[in-house]
């Protein structure tokens, strides 16, 4: 399948690719006391404010039908509203870029940064340049790049990386956000408390004179409207508007699948994100522009479309679904994996749930295989999902397809075992029989060598001492 030309290709570079196998990340993640608490605390808090606003909305699954519908309609005809989005922006005085992948991305924009000859920028909160690694393309350039959302900058401050899409520093108290202030801003005074009025001050002083001073900004994009080329940001802390306005050049970076059709179907996920994320009915921040307008913000504007296997992701029906996140991170608060390991433990810039599903997918199942396993399969993701992602089916899918990948794997024996023998009434019986030899060994409670993965947190069932076949031929 191709897409306007692009070839369906892996992703390229970026923060898609797990370093480690989630269960040896999760193992150690779980043996911190101090981060399981931190995540505990803010799940809680953010689960409880969105279940209020919620229930205020009298027709909120009307909502997610309908936002889900939308979504819908958008990847069943792709390439049709993003050529619209492309005729409109080019209208309103703008340029669009097109990119294949992470490295295609990343050289479109070092390049249009070097031609404004500044060696800084300024950054909205960006899923997108996180999953394509910009920042780190870009200081290898010899440009630096400031983020300027709160938790943004302090993980960046830390040389960590995020672990949420909402909360980025999530797994942080606010004396270890004091201590890298005191470490790593410039100009904090050497009292300061952990206070969070103190911390936001530090801050604020830090970046204004970032904002006051680049020439160039660097956004992602929350939707765009294809009928006018109008592009969205929302945000809650007014560092977005600062750069959407005051540099000279923005550059805007966005998956092919934020797109939507019209300004009424904005009108729904503006009412569905807000309540999803942070639990308020509308967000403090929501910025739009369309194109250049002469004296009045930036005079140069780019948006920069790439693919980076969302392609390969739309050809797939059992799980094209996943292109519809708004990235909204209401899966990852309910989800009881998610605030038992925090994000690192997935090794990608999309954690949680969503991140379970959406990495392998854009990567392919071999660069990811042990995210689709990262999952009890409660299904709270689905529950709460603004978009009714099928998050649980969606997982079951893409573990066959790890299975399938890897045929000596031990699942696929057993599965390749267990289908030969059920296929048959009478393996199947014999098999049943051929259970009681185990009896003797059940009361090991656990499997030896590779096997015993499964009954690592299970137990290991005693066989009957007579099938349920054999006491009804009996009777």
């Amino acid at each position: 399948m191709t897409f306007l030309g692009m070839p369906t290709a892996p992703a390229g570079v970026g923060q898609l690719r797990g370093d480690r196998d989630f269960p040896s990340a999760a193992k150690d993640a779980v043996q911190d006391e101090q981060l399981r608490r931190n995540l505990g605390n803010a799940t809680a808090t953010i689960r409880a404010k969105r279940a209020r606003t919620v229930q205020e909305v009298p027709d909120w699954e009307e909502l997610r039908q309908a936002g889900a519908a939308i979504k819908d309609e958008v990847l069943a005809h792709l390439d049709t509203y993003l050529q619209q989005l492309e005729a409109q922006v080019v209208a309103a005085g703008g340029t669009v870029h097109w990119a294949r992948d992470a490295n295609e991305a990343n050289a479109v924009v070092t390049r249009l940064v070097q031609a404004t000859g500044s060696t800084e920028v300024v950054k909205v909160k960006s899923m997108a340049t996180q999953e394509i690694g910009l920042n780190e393309a870009l200081a290898d350039a010899g440009i630096a790049a400031y983020e300027t959302d709160l938790a943004e900058l302090i993980v960046q401050l830390d040389h960590d990386k995020p672990s949420h899409i909402l909360v980025p520093a999530i797994h942080k108290n606010r004396t270890e956000i004091r201590d890298v202030f005191r470490r790593e801003m410039k100009g904090v005074p050497a009292d300061l408390t952990d206070d969070p009025a103190e911390l936001a001050e530090a801050a604020r002083n830090f970046l204004r004179q970032k904002f006051l001073t680049a020439r160039v900004a660097v956004s992602g994009i929350n939707f765009a409207v294809a009928e006018t080329g109008t592009l969205c940001v929302v945000e809650s802390e007014g560092n977005g508007r600062m750069c959407l306005t005051l540099p000279e050049t923005l550059i805007s970076v966005m998956g092919i699948e934020k797109v939507l059709p019209t300004w009424q179907d904005l009108e729904v996920f503006l009412q569905l994100l807000p309540r999803s994320s942070t639990g308020e009915r509308m967000n403090p921040y929501t910025s739009f522009w369309t194109g250049v307008t002469p004296g009045d913000g930036p005079q140069d504007f780019h948006l920069v479309l790439f693919d980076n296997g969302r392609t390969a992701t739309l050809a797939d029906p059992q799980g094209r679904a996943a292109l519809r996140c708004i990235r909204c991170s209401a899966c990852l608060n309910v989800c009881p994996v998610y605030e038992r390991t925090g994000g690192h433990a997935y090794g990608s810039v999309y954690p949680g749930p969503i991140g379970a599903v959406l990495s392998p997918q854009l990567t392919g199942v071999k660069e990811n295989p042990s995210l689709p396993f990262a999952s009890t399969l409660c299904g709270a993701c689905l529950d709460v999902c603004p978009v009714a992602i099928d998050i649980p089916s969606m997982l079951v899918h893409l573990r066959e397809q790890v299975v399938q990948q890897d045929p000596h794997r031990l699942e696929a024996a057993a599965m390749t075992a267990v289908a030969y023998a059920m296929s048959s009434q009478r393996r199947w019986t014999w098999a049943l029989r051929a259970l009681r030899i185990g009896r003797p060994f059940a009361r090991l409670k656990r499997l030896p060598g590779k096997a015993g993965g499964w009954t690592a947190s299970r137990d290991l069932p005693t066989p009957p001492q007579q099938s349920f076949r054999d006491w009804w031929a009996e009777r």
